[in-house]
């Protein structure tokens, strides 16, 4: 019923995070958000980290995809940023991909941070090479953006946490004004 109200009354991109559980992709058919990213939903989903293993669900993922596609929706496919899941995230359709930024959002030190960011930048890379939009998210913050936002080829960040936990002290308008600032600053030409 909420995703029901929301697609009534938001008056920008409607990006629903959903599971491949067949019920869900039923709801999403019948709401017909703008944008369906698939997630994880459970531990036999998930890959070594933290995307939605893609090759291991190919065949479940795959009818998912028609048939959202079928209804008008993009659909996009929240994957760790690894070469083998970008490839099928492009092979069975897919429109975009989120990257997980995790790995570098939770790394312990500079020099592991560095090496994530040389990663992503790969991945990026490796998406756009295989017609994807790329979009980028999970534990991305204020203080983190740079690095991530720096890299060549990302058209979105899905950050949320850092906003609304901000908002509380400045209001949701300062909050998603402050972030966009920074991503304005950082994001190449």
């Amino acid at each position: 019923r909420d995703v029901e109200l929301l697609r009534h009354t938001v008056g920008v991109k409607l990006n629903l995070e959903m599971s491949i559980n067949t019920k869900i992709v039923q709801i999403a058919c019948r709401v017909k958000p703008d944008q369906c990213t698939l997630v994880p939903e459970n531990r036999q989903e998930i890959t070594t980290e933290g995307g939605l293993d893609v090759i291991k669900l190919r065949k479940k993922v795959g009818d998912a995809v028609k048939r959202l596609h079928g209804v008008g929706c993009i659909v996009s496919a929240f994957i760790e940023p690894i070469e083998e899941q970008i490839k099928m995230s492009a092979e069975l359709g897919f429109d975009a991909v989120e990257l997980w930024t995790g790995g570098f959002a939770h790394a312990k030190n500079d020099k592991a941070q560095d090496k994530t960011v040389i990663e992503l930048a790969k991945a990026v890379e490796s998406g756009l090479k295989h017609g994807l939009v790329v979009h980028g998210g999970h534990g991305l913050t204020y203080r983190n953006i740079e690095p991530v936002a720096r890299i060549p080829g990302f058209t979105e960040f899905n950050i949320g946490h850092t906003i609304i936990a901000r908002s509380v002290f400045v209001g949701l308008r300062e909050a998603v004004r402050e972030m966009k600032d920074l991503l304005n600053l950082y994001q190449p030409e």
